[in-house]
């Protein structure tokens, strides 16, 4: 019987069966591997990493450009690139050499003081996002962690204000969603929350205006933390007036906005805030500007600068929450610089961006052909696929449109036939290797696999 995802879900079942049984006869060290590790929690270095349609994990051997083998010599093209860590590709030259330079030649992985390519990679993302100070962290979680922390200090007011299904890692504050009244509650499987999110946060959706501007009107909400566009749930893309809607009622109702640019860095050099001219009052961003090494950034207006260092009551230099002994160090500057200037380039870009524009356009041709109620939205590097026709406005419809089972039945389908996506959605990534043979190669399987599910 057809779902709204228009598919026959027998069918689906009998399918994805089959692939399971091919994914496991293909991966037999991979299981084994997997059988074997018995002392780490969930059998993998972070439990993200059993998010995986097909039973266990793959697990890698080696990675350069877009490409991957694993320990059963396995080679699969990928547009997952660790879900956008490596928009650089894996392994990208420049950065092993600059790495490898600092470690071997020059010595120092933490040394708790300050490199010259740390000032080169601020003068850079300055140049790139428009904010003129910038600070480093490991992790973006980090960054928008401690951006937090510095607007409820400047402002005096307690609360964050997200969108509905957003992602901003692991950040405490942005696990709040609205409820089916219309109201904040938990996000679904929130681990043990320190407070009630609703103590910390507010919400509202992507794309609602007026629901934005009935949380600011409380008065409590220090700062807007917000993706330009939605991600982690699915792409959302802005509808036109709503980014300078919501920069404006951030202003009227004395606000900061923070915009993570983590996942919308996809939409070119200077992320979604150059492409669509944004004006935030601090930028975070992390994973792919370290070329797949650990790195988080905050960028500041000068004029919160001015505010933050004329404040002696606030300890920002020793332990007032904010810093890491490990932030800064000079691998993650030296990584951090080679990436921007030499890898994610702007050259980089226009092929990458040139390169999704013809995924998306040949996606969205399969998708028609079989007839399929879905649709393709694209950010500029990055292109993903929903079960809905129209695309989703807001977050709530996103995730009310998720189809776990024909999601997981594709993804393995793929990966039987060498093509990795983002295991969390139907994400593609496009890096400066990616090739037009290689978007062929998923086209001629995504293909294959929708003829296996639409055949009559």
């Amino acid at each position: 019987m057809p779902t709204d995802s228009g598919v026959d879900r027998p069918r689906l079942k009998i399918l994805a069966e089959r692939e399971r049984i091919a994914f496991g006869e293909r991966h037999p060290r991979s299981a084994a591997a997997y059988g074997r590790a018995d002392h780490l929690f969930g059998r993998v270095p972070m439990t993200w990493m059993n998010k995986t349609a097909a039973g266990f994990p793959i697990h890698l051997k080696t990675a350069r450009g877009n490409r991957l083998t694993d320990v059963d010599g396995n080679e699969f093209i990928d547009f997952c690139l660790g879900d956008t860590g490596a928009m650089a590709g894996h392994s990208p030259a420049p950065v092993v050499a600059a790495v490898t330079r600092r470690l071997g030649e020059l010595g120092g992985a933490t040394t708790m003081l300050p490199t010259e390519d740390a000032a080169a990679v601020g003068a850079e993302l300055a140049s790139r996002f428009g904010l003129p100070f910038w600070s480093f962290a490991l992790t973006a979680t980090d960054a928008n962690r401690w951006a937090i922390r510095l607007l409820r200090a400047v402002t005096g007011r307690s609360k964050i204000l997200v969108n509905s299904y957003c992602y901003h890692g692991s950040v405490d504050e942005s696990l709040i969603v609205v409820g089916p009244d219309g109201r904040g509650r938990s996000r679904e499987g929130n681990v043990g929350a320190p407070v009630d999110v609703t103590e910390t946060s507010r919400v509202a959706e992507f794309n609602d205006l007026a629901g934005l501007e009935r949380e600011l009107a409380h008065g409590d909400v220090a700062a807007v933390l917000m993706e330009p566009a939605l991600t982690n749930i699915g792409i959302v893309l802005p509808e036109p007036g709503y980014l300078a809607g919501v920069r404006e009622l951030t202003r009227r109702y004395g606000t900061y906005l923070i915009n993570d640019e983590t996942h919308t860095f996809s939409a070119g050099p200077g992320g979604a805030t150059r492409f669509w001219d944004l004006s935030p009052d601090v930028l975070t961003i992390g994973k792919a500007i370290g070329g797949g090494v650990p790195v988080g950034a905050y960028g500041l207006s000068a004029e919160l600068a001015d505010a933050l260092t004329g404040r002696a009551d606030l300890d920002l230099v020793d332990m007032g929450g904010v810093g890491g002994t490990l932030a800064g160090n000079p691998v993650s500057m030296a990584a951090t610089r080679a990436t921007l200037e030499e890898v994610l380039t702007e050259g980089a870009f226009a092929t990458m961006l040139a390169t999704a524009s013809m995924f998306a356009d040949g996606l969205q041709k399969l998708i028609t052909a079989h007839a399929l109620p879905w649709s393709v939205s694209r950010l500029g590097a990055r292109v993903e696929f929903r079960f809905a026709d129209p695309a989703p406005r807001n977050g709530t419809e996103s995730a009310a449109s998720a189809d776990a089972e024909l999601e997981d039945f594709l993804h393995v389908y793929l990966a039987n036939r060498g093509v990795l996506l983002t295991p969390f959605h139907n994400m593609a990534l496009m890096c400066p290797q990616t090739t037009l043979d290689d978007m062929a190669r998923h086209h001629e399987i995504f293909d294959a696999a929708l003829s296996e599910l639409t055949a009559s």
